[in-house]
């Protein structure tokens, strides 16, 4: 009797002890499987991916270039107590381009903004405006091979003020303002676009230039070559001016950045227009010129020229009984020189 028992003692302490593994090891799956499962999905190992997998994964790849600059030129003149005379005045001159260059294949679009503001005050005298301009460039060309410098064009360009300008110290009528005068050139040719050395050039047989002056009191005066106002003898206006002239003639722009040392550094920049119907060889000029002087990554010099020529547009000089009348064509030129700060983002 003893003996059973002793057995059945033993059988029962053996399943209590079966038993009890089982649970244990029941608890600690459930426990442990969900973390396991979590570590397989969030961190996967890069030993799971074969080698044609690794290579089939592909790479956001942007065709797109941009340039954002953005330079501030100061240059400031006080005198205190000087004997031998001088006006104090302060100079400010803001220069920003934007640039956006789209390249896939044998195409190839450009587009520039340029944006330029310039102003000076003297002392007792009013703040005035030394420069102003805003201007948009487009081209988009196709070449032949990947090799070739050669693209066949399209090119767009609109440039115009941003305030009213004035013939000073005369602030009461505006001599420009905004889209008055903008000048639009929409035309069809060939650019060379030579990368390694910073120049571009492109031809254009067939450009369409339109001069166009919206505020109508400078169209009635026919400001830029817009045809003027028709009054009777009375002066009571019989027709207003028209606000655009169309013209059709050649196109030629050119631009070149060359490093003469190593902190200097030369930019030319050069359109040339002449128009088939009115006075063909007669060719107006836009040519920019500049010195740049690099001191370190934000500060740098600049010796600037701008030389333009317009046929349409006629300076207007003081007569002798001191009112402004038109005095035809003449040669425009600005200088300038200041030291400032670049910012590139």
């Amino acid at each position: 009797m003893n003996l059973r028992y002793d057995k059945l003692k033993a059988y029962l302490l053996a399943w209590v002890c079966i038993l009890c593994v089982n649970v244990s090891y029941a608890q600690v799956s459930d426990t442990i499987r969900p973390f396991i499962f979590r570590a397989r999905t969030v961190i996967p190992s890069s030993i799971d991916y074969t080698p044609n997998q690794v290579l089939k994964r592909k790479v956001p790849v942007s065709y797109w270039t941009k340039v954002n600059k953005i330079e501030y030129d100061i240059s400031e003149v006080a005198f205190i107590n000087w004997n031998a005379g001088g006006v104090s005045s302060l100079s400010s001159l803001l220069n920003a381009k934007f640039k956006r260059i789209y390249e896939r294949g044998f195409l190839r679009w450009n587009n520039e903004l340029l944006v330029r503001y310039g102003v000076n005050q003297q002392k007792d005298e009013i703040l005035k405006k030394t420069d102003d301009n805003i201007e948009l460039n487009s081209t988009i060309g196709f070449r032949a091979d990947s090799l070739s410098n050669w693209f066949y064009s399209a090119k767009m360009r609109v440039s115009t003020q941003l305030t009213n300008g004035y013939k000073y110290p005369n602030t009461d009528d505006k001599i420009s303002t905004f889209f008055s005068p903008a000048n639009v050139f929409l035309g069809v040719g060939g650019e060379i676009n030579i990368e390694e050395k910073n120049f571009s050039a492109y031809a254009s047989p067939l450009t369409l230039r339109s001069t166009m002056v919206l505020d109508q009191e400078l169209a009635n005066q026919g400001a830029f070559g817009v045809t003027p106002a028709v009054y009777d003898e009375e002066g009571n206006l019989l027709k207003e001016g028209e606000n655009t002239k169309t013209e059709l003639g050649i196109l030629i722009t050119a631009e070149h950045d060359l490093t003469l040392w190593e902190n200097v550094s030369m930019h030319n920049r050069l359109s040339l227009y002449s128009d088939y119907i009115d006075k063909f060889g007669n060719v107006d000029v836009d040519w920019e010129f500049r010195l740049n002087f690099k001191v370190n990554s934000f500060i740098r010099a600049r010796l600037g020229s701008h030389l333009k020529y317009d046929d349409n547009i006629k300076i207007q000089v003081e007569n002798e009984a001191g009112e402004l009348v038109e005095g035809g064509s003449r040669v425009q030129w600005k200088q300038q020189l200041g030291i400032g700060v670049t910012v590139a983002f």
